[in-house]
């Protein structure tokens, strides 16, 4: 008990102790300098009419519907081309990794110079195949796509747990179905796929549960002086529902519906979480 006492501690004050004190302000009118007034459901009532609040979660769920699914389809293509044996292999894939190594901050700094419409790199090249490029971040139609791009950017460790998951498909199993007949395609939708079907499993998850979360990028995106200062810039179209949390909570300092809003997005993230699991019977494939 000595040994594990720090450990416990720790959880104790710093994550027991901060949920259940947000599901209790979460009933409350909280004010860090003004008395705590006991208001019921009326924090969660409130959300029902805030045309912001659903405006931030159509949002993330635009993000979770799209970016998601997007992510891991160009992960399991990369990590499928990665495992080819060619020279340079290993060069390759530290290439690849690479840039999910890089600090958030800096690498949503660096696309914003790469999507800047007038000197960045992205509309340059496309002026010279004779495209007009988008506006990027200053459209309220490309902001999403633009943050999708940038996550595509940094999805190396995706990469990397799809590629060791590749290398642990059985080599009997394509060499049988080569002999008999089975042409690259009919390998990997057959064998491979449904051989890597766990991993995409905690991919889809993990990925789900992260994007609920969606901030940093977005956060950096809109308080940049390319896209103004206002969170959710331009006109709402990068208010996911943390940032409007956030904007809720350390902005407006109504921190009683900030923790009311915390645990509505728990309860969401909780129920997809238990619906992938229930519908994972269907698509995974647990070799015995």
């Amino acid at each position: 008990m000595l040994f594990i006492s720090p450990w416990f501690i720790g959880l104790v004050l710093f994550t027991l102790y901060p949920m259940l004190a947000s599901l209790y302000y979460s009933f409350t009118e909280y004010h860090p300098i003004k008395p705590t007034e006991w208001v019921g459901l009326q924090n969660y009532g409130a959300m029902v009419t805030d045309k912001l609040f659903w405006k931030s979660l159509a949002n993330t769920l635009y993000m979770v519907v799209i970016a998601v699914p997007v992510t891991l389809f160009a992960s399991f293509c990369c990590a499928v081309l990665l495992n080819l044996k060619v020279r340079g292999q290993s060069m390759y894939r530290a290439i690849y990794f690479l840039p999910s190594v890089v600090p958030v901050v800096a690498s949503t700094m660096l696309w914003l110079w790469i999507l800047n419409p007038q000197v960045g790199i992205l509309n340059t090249l496309l002026g010279k195949l004779g495209i007009d490029g988008p506006n990027w971040m200053r459209d309220p139609a490309w902001a999403k796509p633009s943050l999708i791009l940038l996550g595509l950017w940094g999805m190396g460790s995706t990469i990397i747990i799809y590629l060791s998951g590749l290398q642990d498909v059985p080599l009997s199993l394509l060499e049988a179905a080569e002999l008999d007949g089975a042409g690259w395609l009919r390998r990997l939708w057959h064998i491979t796929i449904p051989m890597v079907s766990p991993i995409t499993l905690f991919a889809l998850i993990t990925g789900v549960i992260a994007m609920f979360q969606y901030f940093a990028q977005a956060y950096v995106f809109a308080s940049s002086a390319s896209t103004g200062t206002a969170l959710g810039a331009p006109l709402q179209s990068t208010l996911f529902y943390s940032v409007y949390l956030y904007q809720v909570g350390f902005q407006y300092l109504r921190l009683g519906e900030a923790s009311a809003m915390a645990w509505v997005l728990f309860f969401i993230i909780l129920g997809c979480t238990i619906a992938l699991l229930k519908l994972s019977g269907r698509f995974t494939y647990y070799a015995e």
